[in-house]
């Protein structure tokens, strides 16, 4: 009885040992699963180089918890987390960069650890797959900028022991979460020659379009080497790691895009599946197409997607981790071209599942200080990819910054640092001085002497501009300021709230208007420009749930969402109508 006893304990041990090993989804499962997918870009992958020596060791571990902020972006709240889950999204990409919070013997900091962990519970909490990733220690070099992480035999052999090291202590910080969390194991590599599209495209400056065969090869299998050693390391922690599905990119996380160079391809065919893997390995790319001729890039996409599949079908399903259009970051194919971007847009996220290929849009449609209240700012381009993969997109809201009534808290760091009031870097907008005649700011206190109005006008000639000076009134929380043509010529790039002490102030901005030359008012854009970081302080306005609450009638017991949409499963948290009255799902 006893010897049955034993007998029977020792079965249903291995019994469970096999329902354990066998309950994640596989990785072709979790790319159907993942819905439409969004990054939360320019936030933990922000990072400033002082030191640019890899060799030094002062190259390591250059900022704190602040490099969130040191690209414009705010501190990343839940709230802008549930936002993208009612909008439709079902995962969140969130690119991390990890050397700025590293010392010189691969050691992570436990501050900086804790706060990705943070926003990984954001995502994980409300619902959503989460992909985290080591981002910006790959990428191109410049002079002030390096990466430690490239496609090539010195830096695979230079860094494996300290990139294992790392994927170790991420797998093991995050050993006991679920199938829904995934791992990329780098972002964008590139040779050291920071050739993208192939690799030693860029060998040699003399040659077009170069190519190198030794160079391109020993490329390639750093890559593979690089994706094989974060399987293992991750693999090697147990837990949920041993079958938490992974993520491998292509050299530059190319994906084969156009016919004009026989060299491609390569990427796709040269990419191995790691050894030891069978149905737990995702693949990745990037596609960042040009839309200016419509048809032309629906059919590359097209093409690039049936590329896909005809070079992963035997290796592993494919996700598109980064996509967008060649303008997506500047804001212009938004501005002067939306019309195209949306067809674009709708055609990318059908196309791409009906391939069974998930995809995440970079960054754009909440960006910057929208992201604190929360709000898109591109609630348009968030409408089109959920109704994209949807059908619809009833029962999912897009809150915008006109739903709020908005303080922005600004912090200067730096003497001479500029918030935008209007524009941006990228002059992807701009006015002319004959339709405009000047700007209404509205701030919590008197701050003359402290800060002032900095208006950009003609371009000279490089990045030098025609340039206005308008200090802030004396006395006065408001400032009613008139533009100079005399002083700028005949249009306006960008206009700043400039601090000019050595101090570093902070201020409220309530309002900031451009006023038309018919005495109208239109609102302006309030992002950070350099020097200073902002958070956006936000009010509901009610107006909208005055309009919807007579539509809903006793008894029916339907629920709403704020916008007026009928929803089916509410989410924990958040506010909603039933029966005439708001109620927040418990």
């Amino acid at each position: 009885m006893r010897l049955f006893s034993t007998l029977l304990f020792v079965l249903v041990v291995v019994f469970c040992n096999k329902v354990q090993a066998q309950d994640f989804e596989t990785a072709t499962q979790a790319v159907q699963n993942m819905g439409l997918g969004w990054n939360l870009g320019n936030t933990l992958d922000a990072n400033n180089q002082s030191v640019t020596n890899i060799t030094s060791a002062s190259y390591w571990g250059q900022q704190g918890l602040e490099s969130e902020n040191c690209w414009g972006q705010p501190t990343t709240k839940s709230e802008l987390i549930t936002m993208m889950k009612n909008a439709g999204f079902g995962a969140i990409r969130v690119p991390v960069t990890w050397y700025n919070h590293m010392d010189a013997n691969g050691n992570v900091d436990a501050a900086w650890m804790a706060r990705v962990k943070e926003v990984v519970n954001y995502v994980i909490d409300a619902g959503l797959y989460c992909i985290i990733n080591v981002h910006h220690d790959t990428g191109a070099d410049s002079n002030s900028s390096k990466h430690w992480i490239h496609a090539s035999t010195t830096s695979y052999n230079s860094n494996k022991t300290r990139f294992e090291g790392l994927w170790r202590q991420i797998a093991n910080e995050f050993k006991d979460y679920g199938e829904k969390l995934l791992f990329e194991g780098y972002n964008e590599m590139l040779d050291e020659y920071n050739s993208w599209c192939w690799a030693s495209r860029s060998y040699n400056s003399n040659i077009e379009n170069g190519y190198s065969e030794s160079i391109a090869t020993a490329a390639y299998n750093a890559v593979n080497n690089y994706a094989q050693s974060f399987v293992n390391a991750v693999r090697g922690t147990g837990g949920n790691n041993t079958k938490r599905n992974l993520i491998v990119n292509t050299y530059a996380a190319a994906s084969g895009e156009g016919t004009w160079n026989a060299h491609l391809k390569d990427p796709l065919t040269q990419m191995k599946k790691p050894s030891g893997e069978t149905n737990h390995i995702i693949f990745e790319v990037h596609s960042y197409p040009n839309i200016s001729n419509l048809s032309s890039a629906k059919s590359a996409v097209n093409d690039m997607l049936t590329t896909l599949n005809n070079n992963f079908a035997s290796k592993g399903p494919v996700i598109i981790g980064e996509w967008g259009t060649s303008n997506v970051d500047n804001g212009s194919d938004y501005n002067n071209n939306r019309a195209n971007m949306i067809s674009f847009l709708d055609h990318f996220v059908k196309k791409a599942k009906e391939k069974n290929i998930a995809t995440f849009y970079w960054m754009g449609l909440s960006d910057g200080a929208n992201r604190s209240l929360p709000a898109f700012n591109q609630a348009d381009l968030a409408e089109t990819l959920a109704k994209a993969y949807h059908g619809s997109s009833s029962g999912f809201a897009f809150p915008t910054p006109d739903d709020f009534q908005i303080v922005y808290t600004v912090n200067y760091n730096s003497e001479w640092g500029e918030l935008f009031l209007y524009g941006d870097w990228n002059n992807s907008t701009s006015f002319k001085l004959t339709d405009y005649k000047g700007i209404r700011v509205e701030l919590d206190d008197d701050y003359s002497g402290i800060l002032q109005v900095k208006v950009y006008g003609d371009k000279v000639s490089g990045d030098t501009y025609k340039e206005q000076y308008m200090p802030l009134t004396s006395g006065s929380n408001t400032s009613m300021l008139y533009f100079d043509a005399s002083t700028l010529g005949s249009r306006v790039y960008r206009i700043t709230l400039q601090n000019i002490t050595k101090s570093s102030p902070t201020a409220k901005v309530k309002e900031a208007t451009l006023i038309k030359t018919d005495g109208t008012e239109v609102p302006g854009k309030i992002t950070v420009g350099w020097g200073c970081t902002v958070t956006a302080e936000s009010t509901p306005i009610n107006t909208g749930i005055q309009l919807v609450t007579p539509t809903i009638t006793d008894g029916d017991d339907a629920i709403y969402n704020l916008a007026g949409q009928r929803v089916s499963t509410p989410s924990k948290g958040s506010i909603y109508i039933k029966n005439g009255k708001k109620f927040i799902a418990r």
